[in-house]
């Protein structure tokens, strides 16, 4: 009997680590590989109605290394261009800042990383801004890597975006936490009633921009915790994402979706939180 029942004990033990091995395997070979696309449709008030069903892609937090973010990156791009949206947004964290050492090595990677982002294409073109890691690192060799490349970014501008007669805004702040987002500098040129859509690395901005005259809000940063464990809150979230983690909320008058990102920062994994790829569809709200 005894042996029987150390025999049992041990048989559980051994079950309950394969499992636990399994599932690290899984969150660090596969998860982190495999983006989804998380299809979001909007309905925006001020939206033109002549560019209803006007498709974007959003990606965001990139993180490139040549070992481990590198594989989301390279598997996003033939399922972006797959998607054949009319414009694709990048909300920042090209690169990953060192926590020790010399940061502006980080910046280094921006050109492989630009390379691979390159082979995307729109009609209307790529946009980014830049998040907290870039500034990090060398903002302005991330800058030249991405126009390089012709990713146009967006520091406290505005640009219409012209299609069938019609158009609306496509603005972008400075990173929020390097404390340079401007968004009346950024909206300056933008008539009051005209759509805007806004890219702000930092979710929790959010309720800055809300007070403006903005449609919708695009954000990453949060990698949408990037480990979630069943019933608990993610274990670590940064500043600026702490409120709205990951998905679409409503701020008020503003829309705001946060995307998961495609990379990881700190440990190469993923668990309950796939790397993302958004598709965005934007319609008017037509008041019944």
């Amino acid at each position: 009997m005894p042996f029987t029942s150390i025999t049992r004990r041990r048989f559980v033990q051994l079950a309950a680590l394969s499992g636990a091995l399994a599932l690290a395997g899984e969150s660090i070979a596969l998860e982190p590989n495999r983006p989804r696309i998380v299809r979001r449709d909007f309905l925006l008030p001020r939206w033109p109605e002549r560019l209803n069903g006007f498709t974007i892609a959003l990606l965001s937090d990139f993180h490139y290394d040549p070992y481990f973010s590198v594989h989301p990156l390279r598997a996003a791009v033939p399922l972006v261009n797959s998607l054949r949206p009319d414009l694709i947004v990048l909300t920042g964290d090209f690169v990953t800042a060192p926590l020790v050492g010399d940061g502006e090595k980080g910046a280094l990677d921006a050109e492989p990383c630009a390379q691979l982002l390159g082979q995307m294409s729109a009609p209307h073109g790529l946009w980014a801004v830049l998040g907290n890691h870039d500034i990090g690192t060398n903002p302005r060799l991330v800058m030249h890597a991405l126009q390089e490349k012709k990713i146009q970014v967006l520091t406290n501008r505005s640009e219409a975006i012209e299609q069938d007669g019609a158009h609306f805004w496509l603005a972008g702040v400075n990173d929020v936490l390097s404390g340079t987002a401007d968004l009346t500098k950024t909206l300056h040129r933008v008539p009051a009633a005209e759509a805007v859509i806004l890219l702000a690395h930092e979710p929790d901005f959010a309720d800055e921009s809300s007070r403006f005259p903005i449609d919708l809000q695009l954000s990453g940063h949060s990698h949408g915790g990037q480990v979630r464990l069943p019933l608990l809150p993610p274990l670590y979230l940064p500043h600026m994402a702490k409120k709205y983690v990951l998905g679409t909320y409503h701020v008020g008058p503003l829309t705001l979706h946060t995307n998961a990102g495609l990379g990881t920062v700190g440990f190469p994994m993923r668990l309950n939180c796939p790397p993302e790829i958004t598709l965005l569809t934007l319609r008017r709200l037509v008041n019944s």
